[in-house]
């Protein structure tokens, strides 16, 4: 904690800001699924050209992030953020005001422009604020902001805007980000003092930054084979009352969150185990709900455990990438993100097709199989010098 607390107020300060910008760029992104409905009534379109405001705005972060890291790759990192953030206000603002679909649909994707960004340069930033042991840690306080955007902004933005108009929805969404925008301009430092340390990767190797974007694609698709059709598997398979799906949705975001904390601290100890064990969580969870999957008791805690699972994956991967990447860390990232995101694309696929040929108990299987994968490459042996927990002589120092 001391170690931690040495590198100032200002970066502490700078870190939660940049974590309350990670969870309004993912509140943003998602809580038109809450308010299809009251969207849809509004603004006079479908409920699924609504849902094109998710899926447009999704496929425009895979797309672009990695050619976007390269375009910024030399713009001050202070003066860049500070940037996005203006983006991400400016833009959802407009988002409430606007008075038709099309110019709706325009600014949020400049906003997810300005997300495709974010997700590549964030971590970098936020671990060159800190000595490099702490930066699982780091890394952590930034993803659960993220976390908390599914598990706590929808169910609220939700709520506002069934209660009063979507548009108040965004505008709130739009006031924390300035909140965080004008922390950021006062707490982030121009000259991050640990900044060397997170440009680049730790020990650099392309080969094993390939393999944690496969560790990342395998289990992020294992799990969204089985997530997508949460509550085909919940109601059908386990013959759990739809009523009580929502508790347990809440109850995996929950783990989630706790997850990504040990996930981080347990990163700073040991990477390469940080990475096996969820995956071996994952992957035994899924197997559990395919083998048991009736019992409701089995799927609602195993639902449960695959969020735990997922949230310490999360920044444990993200400090592999720090480990290993071939180049800077924000193109590493951002090829990270697009690992993610085809993940999604191919579990959600896969998922669907499994279920329509096997039924819905199979999905569960299909999952397992992929995280087991994902678990396997994770444990693959080190490459003599690069051990899973290598670390520069200036960490060791630290």
């Amino acid at each position: 904690m001391r170690e931690w607390q040495g590198a100032g107020k200002r970066p502490t300060a700078a870190l939660l800001a940049l974590s309350v910008a990670a969870f309004c760029y993912v509140s943003v992104e998602t809580v038109p699924v809450g308010l299809l409905s009251v969207m849809s009534s509004d603004l006079g379109v479908s409920s699924s050209r609504i849902g094109l405001l998710v899926t447009g705005y999704g496929a425009t972060v895979a797309v672009v992030s990695l050619p976007l890291a390269w375009a910024v790759a030399r713009v001050p990192r202070r003066p860049l953020l500070l940037g996005l953030m203006a983006v991400l206000v400016a833009a959802t603002a407009v988002s409430a005001m606007t008075p038709g679909y099309g110019s709706l649909f325009t600014a949020r994707l400049l906003t997810a422009l300005s997300q495709a960004v974010f997700w590549a340069v964030v971590t970098p930033v936020a671990a060159g604020m800190f000595p490099a042991h702490v930066r699982g840690r780091v890394t952590a306080v930034v993803f659960t902001g993220g976390s908390l955007g599914p598990m706590l902004g929808v169910p609220a933005g939700t709520w506002l805007g069934q209660e009063a108009s979507w548009r108040l929805t965004f505008l709130a969404l739009a006031a924390l980000g300035l909140l965080a925008l004008l922390t950021l301009a006062v707490a982030m430092p121009a000259s991050p003092a640990y900044h060397e340390h997170a440009g680049r990767g730790t020990t650099p190797d392309a080969r094993r930054y390939a393999l944690v974007l496969a560790v990342t694609t395998l289990s992020v698709a294992g799990f969204f084979t089985l997530f997508t059709y949460t509550s085909t598997f919940v109601t059908v398979v386990a013959g759990i009352p739809a009523a009580l799906l929502s508790p347990l949705l809440v109850a995996r975001g929950l783990a989630d969150f706790g997850g990504v904390t040990v996930g981080g601290y347990l990163s700073d100890r040991d990477q390469r185990l940080s990475v096996a064990l969820p995956a071996a969580l994952l992957t035994a969870t899924l197997l559990a709900m395919f083998a048991v999957g009736t019992n409701p008791l089995v799927t609602a805690g195993a639902l449960v455990l695959t969020g735990s699972a997922m949230g310490a994956l999360t920044p444990a991967l993200q400090n592999r990438v720090m480990e290993f990447a071939p180049g800077g860390t924000d193109t590493a990232s951002a090829g990270n993100s697009i690992a993610y995101n085809v993940g999604i694309a191919v579990g959600s696929s896969l998922g669907g097709l499994t279920m329509t040929h096997f039924g819905p108990r199979s999905i569960a299987l299909a999952g397992a199989a992929l995280a087991a994968a994902a678990t396997l490459i994770a444990l693959w042996p080190s490459a003599p010098g690069h051990p899973g927990t290598a670390r520069t002589k200036e960490e060791a120092r630290g």
